[in-house]
């Protein structure tokens, strides 16, 4: 009987079943799976009972930097606290953003003090003269590259020119990385804001209606055009509205390698929670009707859609409560990563609406493939010993003053969820128990990207 570092025992949720099976750790790496209880041993076992044993989720929109407060150590742990063991960073860092190689490899250096998960890093480009950093980027192991179609900031957070974009898809096609947009049309909402600022229309909901669907659909349809004709892979970011969807069929059908995610607030919220809650829900794009939200649901249930994400944003009271009196003076965003997996498991699986394994592919499986991250997304023998625990029995009250992020604002705040994440593994150790973060600063690794592999080799 083969002894292990550790077997984990539960409802193991497999590629294409669930199986009431165990699992064979050694060295960090799954080593085997079983179908049945009671085969293997181990130096340390855990017996989860009838809880789910999922692949660890990934989220791979999250930004720690931007509200510089956050940083790796309070996002990682809520990352943990969530069942999140693989986050994929941003690349809009306050003061500076990510856009050149040495600021990369501080970023990385700072990573590996600090992290308690596994973390991948976004490069980015400066609004001009900048695609040059994109190879040296690429070979020093960014996942891929995020850029907008919308100005936030003009240095962090650039709308970026078309032709740097074309520029810029030609180079990230030659490094086989995803280009990944922002997509809103920046000349429409500007224009639409200043109408409203000047007619003093600065109501929360004004926040969605400066902001209406065509803004979000037409900047997409240029980006799919140029995928196109530069023959990159195309990721579309927090899609808010089921036309995009519809739009992406049809050039996937046309040949152009293009993918989606949707975030959870998309699927869980309407343009309601702006009237109820104000700022504590504004984030871009906008909060949609209800209508629109049934549409994001059934492309969900269809398979159209390859993930879904938090885009953890962590700002404070002092960002949002600003905008109390005036939608458009506080900042977009809502933190994410730690609720993410038990608030989508609570409105899927523990509703019926989605099996355990389709979660899976959704939160884990289906983001390590569009990203291509070796060893990561699945329980599978050879990759690695991440997983996430859930207890689809239960039921507990979501609590923002609890968050490990520095952001304790949220508008599910006082929700009853069910399904509760009782144990995050990474790399074969407990990085939560249930109730405490169980390693330290510095646990976590940097997971380079595809690319570097392929300058390894000569290839690119």
């Amino acid at each position: 009987m083969a002894t292990f570092d550790l077997v984990v025992r539960g409802k193991l949720v497999l590629e294409n079943e669930v199986a009431s099976g165990e699992i064979g750790v050694k060295n960090g790496k799954v080593e085997t799976v079983s179908r049945e209880r009671g085969t293997l041993t181990g130096a340390r076992e855990l017996d989860f009972g009838a809880s789910y044993v999922f692949p660890g989720f990934i989220d791979a929109h999250v930004h720690c930097f931007s509200n510089p407060q956050e940083g790796f150590i309070a996002t990682s742990a809520a990352a943990a606290a969530g069942g999140v063991t693989t986050f994929f960073d941003m690349p809009y860092d306050l003061p500076h953003p990510v856009n050149h190689l040495e600021q990369f490899k501080r970023k990385v250096a700072q990573l590996e003090q600090e992290a308690m998960v596994d973390i991948c890093l976004w490069g980015t480009i400066a609004k001009t003269g900048g695609t040059d950093q994109i190879i040296p980027l690429a070979e020093a192991g960014a996942v891929a590259f995020k850029m907008s179609t919308f100005e936030t900031d003009a240095y962090r957070f650039p709308r970026i020119p078309d032709s740097e974009i074309l520029k810029a898809m030609e180079l990230i096609q030659s490094t086989g990385l995803v280009a990944a947009f922002h997509s809103e049309n920046d000349e429409i909402i500007a224009d639409l804001i200043a109408e409203y600022k000047k007619a003093n229309k600065v109501y929360p909901r004004a926040h969605m209606e400066t902001r209406p669907p065509v803004t979000e659909t037409s900047a997409v349809l240029k980006l799919m055009e140029f995928a196109y004709w530069t023959g990159v892979k195309l990721h579309i970011v927090h899609v808010s509205h089921p036309r995009t969807i519809d739009l992406i069929k049809l050039f996937r059908n046309l040949g152009v390698h293009v993918t989606c995610e949707t975030c959870y607030p998309y699927l869980l919220l309407d343009v309601r929670a702006l009237d109820e809650f104000g700022p504590k829900a504004k984030n871009n794009p906008p909060l949609r009707n209800p209508e629109e939200v049934r549409g994001l649901w059934e492309h969900l249930h269809a398979g159209h859609i390859d993930m879904i994400t938090s885009d953890h944003a962590p700002w404070g009271a002092e960002h949002k409560d600003i905008g109390k009196e005036n939608i458009f003076l506080a900042a977009s965003g809502l933190p994410g990563v730690e609720i993410i997996g038990p608030l989508m498991f609570d409105s899927t699986v523990a509703k019926g609406r989605l099996t355990p394994v389709q979660f899976a592919r959704l939160m884990s499986q289906n983001p390590a493939e569009v990203f291509q991250i070796p060893g990561k997304g699945k329980i599978a023998v050879g990759y690695d010993a991440d997983f996430a625990v859930i207890n689809p029995e239960e039921k507990w009250t979501l609590d923002e003053t609890k968050f490990r992020s520095r952001s304790k604002m949220s508008p599910f705040h006082g929700k009853q969820v069910q399904g509760k994440v009782v144990h995050t593994i990474v790399r074969g150790t407990t990085v939560f128990d249930g109730q405490e973060i169980t390693v330290t600063p510095g646990f976590g690794h940097f997971v380079p990207g595809a690319a570097v592999k392929k300058s390894a080799s000569g290839r690119m």
